[in-house]
C-alpha cells in the first residue's frame, strides 16, 4: 500500500507590491515588483539579459512580446524588426549573434516549422554571442491549425531547451538561457505555451544587463559556412556540446524537487506544473514534485534519484509523452523498478492543454481516490459562439462579391483554397470559401495543384501579410507553370489577426517610423502576371467586374482587394471626429432576409417581432449593406451624425 496524506491546506497568492503603471514604463524601471503578463516578463528578461537585436513574425501566443517591444526597444537600446517571415527573422538574429550581439527571435510553434531549415543549421554552427529562439506553443489550438509539441525540435537539433511555468520564471529563465548560450556557444530553444505567455503574476526584477546593439563579425569559414566538409566537423562539436549540456542540466537550479518525502512522486514541467500544484492542493495530497525547467538534455541523475526515492512516479505533461519517454529510458538504463504512469499506459490524455480538473482525474485513476464534485458548481452550458468577421470587415464584401460572381457565371463546383488570417473565417456559412488550408502561403501552392489535377475553376484567397510571408514563391510557381488560377489578395493594410502589426506593404516599420512601402501590385506584375487589378471591396460592382474578368482570363489572374481593416478604420474615424450609422427603414423592408442570410454582418439581426434591424452599437457605417447588390429595396439608409 502506497502512503500519501491529505492536509487540506489553502494557498493564497498575494498581489501586495504590485504597482499600477503603464507596462511601457515599468519594463524599463531599474527595480521593483510588478504584475506582468508572461510575454511582458519576457521583454523584461531581454532587458536584463542585455539583448541588442530582436526579430519576429507575429504569431499568437508570442505576439505581445513584439507589441510591447515595438514601444520600448529604442528607449532600451534594442534593435527590433518585424521580419517578412520566421526564417528571415532567425537568419537575421543568427547573423547578429555571430557578430557578438546578444540576439532573440520569437514566434508561434508553427512558425518554427517555417524557420526549421535555419534552426537545424544554426545549431551546428553555434554562436559567438547569446542566441535564444522562443517557440510559443499552443495546446488546445486556440489560434492555430495544430498543437504540435515543439520540445521535439530541441532533441532533433541537439539544442538545450528551457520551459518556464509562470511570468517570474519567464523572465529569469530567459536571462539564464543567454548565459547557457554563451557558456556553451549554442543557440537555446525557449518554449512557452499559451497559458504561460498569457498568464499574469508578480515579477521581481533583477538588474539590467549591458545592451550592445553593434558588434563585429570575425570571419570563420569552418564554423559559419556549412558546406558538407565543415558540417561534418561541426556535428562532432555539436555532440561534445550536448554531452557537456547534460551535466549542466543535472546541476541546474531550475530543475528542483519540491516536497518532504512521499511514496508517490510527480515529474512535470511548463504550464502543467501549475495545474499539478492546484490539483494536489485541491485533493489535499502530499506528493513530491520534480519540477523541470531545463528539459533537454534531461537531468538524468536527478530523474534517477527521484525514481529511486519513490515507489510510484507519475509524469504529468501536456501533449506528447516527451518527458515520459525519457523518464522510462532512464529507468531502463539504470535498472530502476519504480512504477511509472503517464500517457503511454493510457492514464493521461495526449491532446489539449491540462487544467487542475484534468490533472485531478489523472491522479484519481492512478492513485484510486474519489473526486467529490459540488453540484452548486455544475457546468453551465453556454450557446455556441463561433468567431465571425467584424462589422465593416472588407473581407466580407470580397467574399460576398465572389459568391455572386460564382453564381452569375455558373461556375461548376469551384474550389476555394484559403490561407492563414482573419479571412480564414470564409469557411463559415453562407460563404463557405475555404475548401483547403494547410499553412501560411498554402492557398497559392495548392491552387496550382488543383488547377492541374482537376478541371474545376480555382479561386484562391490570401492576405497581404501572408502574401509577403509565404505567398510569393507559390505565385512564381503558378505563373511559370501557366496554371489557371484566380488569386484574390485581401490587403487590409495590416497584420490584423495577431494585433495589427506592420508588414512590408505599409509605409512604416515596427517603431511606426517611415519605411519603404513595398507594392504588392508591382511584385505581382514583376512576377509576370498579365491580369492585375486593384479594387476597393466596399465597391461591390467594381469588385464583381474584376472577379468576372479574372475568371474569364487564361493563366494566373490577380485581384488586390485593398481596404484598411475595419478596426483601423473605426479608430481613424474616431480620431477625425466622424461616425456614420445605418438603419433599416421598416416601411421599405420586405424581409427578404438577403442581408441576414447572405451578407451576414453581425450588426444586422432579426428582432423578436420578426423585423430586421441594425444594432447601432455594432454598426461601423461601412455602408456596403445599403447598396442595391445587398438590399435591392433600398431599405437600409444612412443616419446622419
Amino acid at each position: 500500500m502506497e502512503n500519501f496524506s491529505r492536509k487540506g491546506k489553502m494557498v493564497q497568492i498575494s498581489n501586495e507590491g504590485a504597482i499600477k503603471m503603464s507596462v511601457y514604463d515599468v519594463l524599463l524601471n531599474d527595480s521593483g515588483k510588478y504584475f506582468l503578463l508572461g510575454n511582458e516578463a519576457i521583454v523584461r528578461g531581454m532587458i536584463e539579459a542585455g539583448v541588442g537585436f530582436a526579430a519576429t513574425y507575429p504569431g499568437t501566443p508570442s505576439s505581445e512580446v513584439g507589441d510591447v517591444l515595438s514601444r520600448i526597444a529604442k528607449k532600451a537600446g534594442i534593435y527590433f524588426e518585424y521580419s517578412t517571415n520566421e526564417i528571415v527573422a532567425l537568419e537575421a538574429v543568427a547573423a547578429a549573434a555571430a557578430s557578438g550581439v546578444r540576439s532573440f527571435t520569437f514566434m508561434k510553434h508553427v512558425g518554427l516549422n517555417v524557420a526549421a531549415d535555419a534552426f537545424m543549421s544554426v545549431s551546428y554552427a553555434g554562436t559567438n554571442s547569446g542566441l535564444v529562439i522562443m517557440s510559443g506553443d499552443d495546446p488546445s489550438m486556440f489560434s492555430s491549425q495544430n498543437e504540435q509539441d515543439n520540445r521535439h525540435y530541441a532533441e532533433f537539433a541537439y539544442m538545450p531547451l528551457l520551459e518556464p511555468s509562470n511570468p517570474q520564471e519567464a523572465k529569469d529563465f530567459l536571462v539564464y538561457a543567454f548565459k547557457i548560450s554563451e557558456k556553451y556557444g549554442t543557440p537555446v530553444l525557449f518554449r512557452t505555451t499559451t497559458r504561460v505567455s498569457h498568464l499574469r503574476g508578480i515579477v521581481e526584477y533583477g538588474s539590467k544587463g549591458e545592451i550592445k546593439a553593434k558588434g563585429h563579425f570575425n570571419k570563420n569559414f569552418e564554423k559559419f559556412t556549412l558546406l558538407p566538409s565543415n558540417a561534418y566537423k561541426q556535428k562532432g562539436k555539436l555532440i561534445e556540446r550536448y554531452n557537456a549540456l547534460k551535466e549542466e542540466s543535472d546541476s541546474s537550479y531550475i530543475n528542483r524537487v519540491e516536497g518532504k518525502g512521499s511514496d508517490i512522486g510527480i515529474i512535470t514541467s511548463g504550464a502543467a506544473y501549475n495545474s499539478v500544484k492546484d490539483a494536489i492542493i485541491e485533493l489535499g495530497l502530499e506528493i513530491d514534485i520534480l519540477k523541470l525547467g531545463f528539459t533537454f538534455p534531461i537531468p538524468e541523475k536527478k530523474i534517477s534519484d527521484f525514481l529511486n526515492s519513490h515507489k510510484r512516479v507519475i509524469v504529468v505533461e501536456e501533449l506528447d509523452p516527451y518527458l515520459e519517454t525519457k523518464v522510462r529510458n532512464v529507468a531502463q538504463i539504470y535498472g530502476i523498478n519504480t512504477s511509472i504512469n503517464g500517457k503511454m499506459d493510457g492514464f493521461s490524455p495526449w491532446s489539449y492543454e491540462f487544467n487542475p480538473d484534468r490533472v485531478m482525474e489523472i491522479l484519481s485513476k492512478i492513485i484510486g481516490i474519489e473526486i467529490k464534485k459540488d453540484d452548486k458548481y455544475s457546468e453551465i452550458k453556454l450557446p455556441s459562439r463561433p468567431p465571425v468577421l467584424c462589422p465593416g470587415c472588407p473581407h466580407r464584401a470580397t467574399f460576398y462579391a465572389t459568391k455572386l460572381v460564382s453564381k452569375q457565371l455558373r461556375l461548376e463546383d469551384p474550389i476555394y483554397p484559403n490561407d492563414i488570417g482573419c479571412y480564414s473565417l470564409g469557411y463559415q456559412k453562407p460563404y463557405q470559401m475555404s475548401d483547403f488550408l494547410l499553412c501560411m502561403g498554402s492557398s497559392i501552392g495548392s491552387a496550382s495543384g488543383f488547377s492541374q489535377a482537376t478541371d474545376q475553376p480555382v479561386i484562391s484567397f490570401i492576405g497581404d501579410s501572408t502574401f509577403f510571408h509565404a505567398g510569393i514563391p507559390g505565385l512564381i510557381n503558378a505563373v511559370h507553370n501557366n496554371h489557371r488560377v484566380v488569386l484574390i489578395i485581401l490587403d487590409n493594410r495590416t497584420t490584423a489577426m495577431t494585433g495589427h502589426q506592420p508588414n512590408p506593404g505599409l509605409p512604416f516599420n515596427a517603431y511606426r517610423e517611415p519605411a519603404k512601402e513595398i507594392s504588392i501590385e508591382e511584385i505581382v506584375k514583376g512576377i509576370g502576371v498579365k491580369y492585375v487589378r486593384t479594387v476597393d471591396p466596399y465597391d461591390l460592382k467594381e469588385t464583381m467586374v474584376a472577379i468576372r474578368e479574372a475568371a474569364n482570363s487564361d493563366g494566373v489572374s490577380v485581384i488586390i482587394a485593398k481596404r484598411e481593416c475595419a478596426l483601423l478604420r473605426d479608430e481613424r474615424m474616431r480620431r477625425e471626429g466622424k461616425w456614420i450609422r445605418y438603419q433599416i427603414n421598416q416601411e421599405k423592408c420586405t424581409k427578404c432576409m438577403n442581408c441576414v442570410k447572405n451578407f451576414t454582418c453581425p450588426a444586422i439581426y432579426v428582432d423578436s417581432d420578426g423585423s430586421v434591424k441594425i444594432d447601432p452599437v455594432l454598426c461601423d457605417g461601412c455602408g456596403v449593406c445599403s447598396t442595391s447588390l445587398v438590399c435591392g429595396f433600398h431599405a437600409i439608409e444612412r443616419v446622419e451624425q
